[in-house]
């Protein structure tokens, strides 16, 4: 598995992201029970914009371990959402 996080941590860090998702996405497959997986992915679609698959996979992942750092990455998630205000975008 160590192997395979390294690669998804490369993929991202050139800009693969739709890669890193597909290897990532295969990894949580083999270990659905895996938090520190979700919190990754999660991480990834926060990057490619999709913020409610990155919030999901946050949840789950805190869900999973109480303890993970995916519990402050959903903290901050919702606090983000919480700051938008769609009179904004419509003078």
């Amino acid at each position: 598995m160590a192997t395979d996080l390294q690669e998804v941590d490369r993929l991202v860090r050139v800009g693969r992201l739709q890669e890193a998702l597909s290897v990532i996405n295969d990894m949580i497959e083999r270990h659905p029970s895996e938090a520190s997986l979700y919190f990754m992915r999660g991480k990834i679609y926060w990057k490619l914009g999709n913020h409610s698959a990155a919030t999901g996979d946050y949840a789950r992942a805190a869900g999973i371990d109480p303890a993970s750092p995916a519990v402050y990455a959903l903290e901050q998630a919702r606090e983000i959402a919480g700051f938008f205000n769609p009179d904004l975008y419509n003078p």
